[in-house]
């Protein structure tokens, strides 16, 4: 599932190609990934309009329309998408495109259809209902420290809280935990402050490093545990195993003899 810097990739590719152009023709191939409205419905709602920005909140993708209204970009495991002008460019498992006024279409692939589009004509109910929290980027020390100080949760479970952190993934969460030399498993309100600050600390400097580089995880650090993430292998540290177990009803990758645990 795509995280905030994946979903930060998405939405600088759609700003790119997608702002301030006329849609003059939509397309829908397979309405499954369009939750709220049926096929004819996002036609029709969206012929005519354009894309006047962009809204990201976590792992949520929001184009902005001329109307107010908001279309939610969703990816799932495999959404993406692509702007292209010739035919056979078109992706092999485009489910809807937007077709621009200037020859360019921007098609929405998703070979497993896990994504979720959404047409949302009030942000503001829509992010209430769905109870979710600010952009794990967008939040300030203070606000992070004072959400720990009741959880008595495990520490991955915490910054898996979509309520608290929008945007922060499996991945990411193992990775901030590693670097800072907390066990995943660790009583949230049992951390020490110093802790505490290192964590939200660390957990902004990945989050932006992987933005800053696009994902490409090629680019990251060999003391990420991004590429260690097997049973048995040597972790960073040269020295401790990484392991795994469930936690937060997620598979989680750690290094008991590099990471303490406060509970």
């Amino acid at each position: 599932m795509p995280e905030l810097p994946e979903v930060n990739t998405f939405q600088r590719y759609f700003d790119e190609t997608s702002l301030k152009q006329k849609i003059v023709i939509v397309k829908v191939q397979d309405d499954k990934i369009i939750r709220n409205v049926s096929g004819d419905e996002f036609i029709d709602l969206l012929t005519g309009r354009t894309f006047t920005g962009s809204y990201r909140r976590g792992k949520y993708l929001f184009g902005i329309l001329d109307n107010g209204h908001h279309l939610l970009l969703h990816f799932g495991m495999t959404g993406d998408l692509v702007y292209y002008s010739e035919v056979e460019d078109q992706p092999r498992h485009e489910r809807f495109a937007f077709h621009f006024e200037n020859g360019y279409i921007l098609g929405f692939d998703c070979p497993r259809k896990f994504a979720r589009i959404s047409y949302i004509e009030n942000l503001e109910n829509y992010i209430e209902e769905k109870k979710l929290g600010e952009d794990a980027q967008r939040i300030t020390e203070d606000y992070f420290l004072e959400k720990m100080k009741s959880k008595k949760g495990s520490i991955k479970g915490f910054l898996l809280n979509q309520s608290i952190l929008a945007g922060m993934g499996n991945l990411y969460a193992d990775e901030v935990c590693y670097q800072t030399r907390i066990h995943p498993e660790s009583v949230s309100n049992k951390i020490p402050k110093k802790k505490k600050q290192e964590l939200f600390q660390k957990m902004q400097e990945i989050l932006q490093y992987a933005i800053d580089r696009s994902v490409n995880y090629k680019d990251y650090p060999e003391n990420y545990l991004f590429q260690w993430r097997v049973d048995g292998t040597i972790a960073p540290d040269k020295k401790s195993k990484v392991e795994s177990a469930t936690i937060a009803g997620r598979t989680t990758y750690f290094s008991k003899g590099w990471q303490k645990k406060y509970t």
